[in-house]
């Protein structure tokens, strides 16, 4: 008899479907770097799984690419700037993505200069030259910049350079400063054997009146609308991830090299690092936890970058950001072990 049991249970359990999972293509919003450790572990240890997930993970572009590739379909997910939901939402509302999980607290912008040029103020800047890429954030809001630090923008001259060629100009003293990402142009300066803390200064646009917010996770208007369900999926994983770097680093780390073994440990445990202690942590972050953000302080940003990107509409808060999916407040607390 108890064989005729557990004969007909194991016909009952090879004939049962498997729990459906959820597929989501994610994009990163760069080439993989230490700063992506709470999606890549939250991937690698399973909990994308144990929400009933299927993450596929891709290398991005940068966060205008973020977000173009959430607009177009190709990707239901990604990580990057909020700015750029910002600018894009105003033009096309209906079709960007929002900002579910608000990772950097602080805005990576910034200019550098070196210490040699006695620039410590954005007063300083007067009469200098600043090189930098573009079209990205730091150098479309340096106007907004100048305004609120009462910098005369017709005493810098601006050149247009090449990412590779930022670090490299400024260290020969073509620029007297450059238009950078700090997460970024930090360690391009250590791979150029530079010692960025000693011999730069750093002019972070969110001491100096930008008080922006960056980069996070971000959605579709799709997915939030089919499967909500996977949206909080997905930002609860993440999140879980994000709590438990903070206390074991070695596990974040290891993460980013399993995704790609071509990776740096000790240059990549030092960017994870750098985003954890300079764009992650702050006083907002011991208030409201991981993920959330100050919806007044949103508003501000909004106006920030309506005036440096000369968006012709203001979006709203609600078109940019949605908490409604975060894990409760006692499961996002961020305890940064030393």
């Amino acid at each position: 008899m108890l064989k005729s049991l557990l004969a007909a249970a194991s016909l009952i359990a090879m004939a049962a479907p498997a729990l459906a999972q959820t597929d989501i293509r994610f994009t990163l919003g760069w080439k993989t770097q230490g700063s992506d450790a709470p999606i890549l572990l939250a991937q690698q240890k399973g909990y994308f799984e144990e929400e009933g997930l299927n993450v596929t993970i891709d290398q991005g572009e940068g966060s205008a690419a973020t977000v173009t590739r959430i607009m177009s379909g190709t990707y239901d997910a990604g990580f990057g700037d909020i700015n750029a939901i910002i600018q894009n939402a105003a033009e096309r509302p209906d079709q960007t993505p929002v900002m579910v999980y608000q990772l950097w607290n602080d805005p990576p912008f910034t200019v550098v200069t070196r210490k040699e040029s006695g620039i410590t103020t954005p007063a300083d800047l007067a009469g200098k030259t600043l090189g930098g890429a573009p079209g990205t954030p730091t150098t479309k809001l340096l106007p907004v910049f100048a305004r609120m630090n009462d910098v005369d923008l017709d005493s810098i001259t601006i050149e247009s350079l090449a990412p590779n060629l930022t670090e490299p100009m400024l260290i020969r003293g073509d620029i007297d400063g450059a238009m950078v990402f700090n997460i970024t142009a930090w360690f391009n300066l250590i791979n150029n054997r530079q010692d960025p803390a000693a011999d730069f200064n750093w002019l972070d646009f969110g001491d100096h009146g930008l008080d922006l917010y960056a980069n996070g996770v971000m959605v579709s208007q799709a997915m939030i609308a089919d499967n909500p369900e996977a949206v909080t999926g997905l930002v609860r994983a993440i999140n879980r991830a994000a709590v438990e770097i903070a206390q074991d680093h070695e596990a974040g780390v290891d993460a980013v090299l399993a995704f790609d073994n071509l990776a740096n440990r000790d240059l990549e445990m030092a960017r994870m690092m750098f985003s954890y202690e300079n764009l992650i942590a702050s006083d907002e972050v011991t208030r409201i936890g991981l993920g959330d953000l100050d919806d007044d302080r949103l508003s501000r940003a909004i106006d920030i970058v309506a005036e440096g990107y000369q968006l012709q509409t203001t979006p709203a808060a609600g078109q940019v950001f949605d908490r409604s999916f975060l894990p409760p407040l006692d499961d996002r607390q961020l305890v940064l072990a030393d």
